[in-house]
């Protein structure tokens, strides 16, 4: 070996000498630079990074036709809302479903700005969107957001705890029953307990730190139990209840209404029973002008006149 090529610079390299020779050894091979090795296995090694997931409410129930529009207008109407915030979505790694995706951002993505400024705005962009449109067409958002060690080369998604754990958070019950609860709103969130220690509390912008509140997720089928804190965004969720009971559903239509006189005995019709969902109350009804009582019932009266049933059904 000559002493031109003992010393001769090399890139990526450093010597160590034994004697009077030289030799270079690649200090990190550059193929393997990132890397993690666990026994068979060789991978890329785990991120920290936030994670967003979002999933839209009643989804399953909308027509094809309907969930097409559902997904357009849900792909809009978060970039918009990223746009107003100075966040390019662009640079989001995501993974779709159809009712809903799974972000990971950014490592330079300020926290603060996705709860504290994202979030809001995508909820008031719902609300307008939602303010021109039928129930059915409208787009309602469960929100939650986590940070954790997450793999960004898994086969088929994304392998971390981190990602399980968000997820488990989006599809929890009571943030479904506290979106049920305030159908004007756009946006139920649901945040880790370390997210709204470090960032809620710390950093809030337009959040309101005081009307989250502190639940328990649990999925006793998945093993999954934790606490993390929830709130409805331009909401007071402080009288409200993770045991309450939804909102109460529209009226049967037309044809249910039918099904159920159906199931009534032949007896129960000709007393004139009403139905269940249809009582009336006993006691005096005060009747002013035309009216029609009771299943079948015609008008009776004349205008100007006033009729008083008593609970025995005599009129005086």
């Amino acid at each position: 070996m000559t002493a031109a090529r003992q010393f001769r610079p090399m890139p990526y390299f450093y010597g160590f000498s034994t004697g009077r020779c030289r030799f270079d050894v690649p200090a990190v091979p550059v193929r393997t630079a990132g890397l993690v090795t666990k026994g068979a296995k060789t991978m890329r090694h785990p991120e920290r990074r936030l994670l967003v997931a979002v999933d839209m409410e009643r989804y399953s129930r909308r027509s094809n036709l309907q969930q097409y529009e559902a997904q357009q207008d849900f792909k809009q109407l978060l970039q918009m809302a990223a746009r107003d915030v100075g966040l390019d979505r662009v640079t989001w790694t995501t993974q779709q479903a159809g009712d809903g995706e799974l972000a990971i951002l950014p490592r330079d993505v300020p926290e603060a700005r996705v709860i504290g400024r994202f979030v809001p705005e995508l909820d008031r962009r719902l609300r307008h969107h939602n303010s021109s449109r039928l129930p059915a067409a409208r787009i309602r958002l469960r929100v939650a957001v986590h940070q954790g060690m997450v793999h960004l080369d898994g086969a088929n998604g994304f392998p971390g705890n981190a990602v399980v754990h968000v997820c488990r958070l989006c599809e929890a019950d009571p943030v479904r029953k506290a979106l049920a609860a305030f159908p004007g709103a756009g946006v139920a969130l649901v945040v880790s307990t370390e997210i709204y220690r470090d960032i809620v509390t710390e950093y809030p912008e337009q959040m309101r730190p005081e009307r989250f509140r502190r639940v328990e997720i649990a999925h006793p089928d998945k093993d999954f139990r934790e606490h993390a804190w929830l709130c409805v965004v331009d909401e007071d969720i402080s009288s409200w209840e993770p045991s309450d009971a939804s909102p109460v559903p529209p009226s049967p239509r037309p044809a249910e209404r039918g099904t159920e006189e159906r199931r009534r005995s032949p007896a129960e019709r000709d007393r004139g029973a009403p139905s269940t969902g249809a009582q009336i109350s006993t006691g005096d009804v005060h009747v002013r002008g035309q009216n029609a009582i009771g299943p079948n019932a015609t008008a009776i009266g004349s205008v100007g006149r006033d009729v008083t049933f008593g609970a025995d059904g005599g009129g005086r």
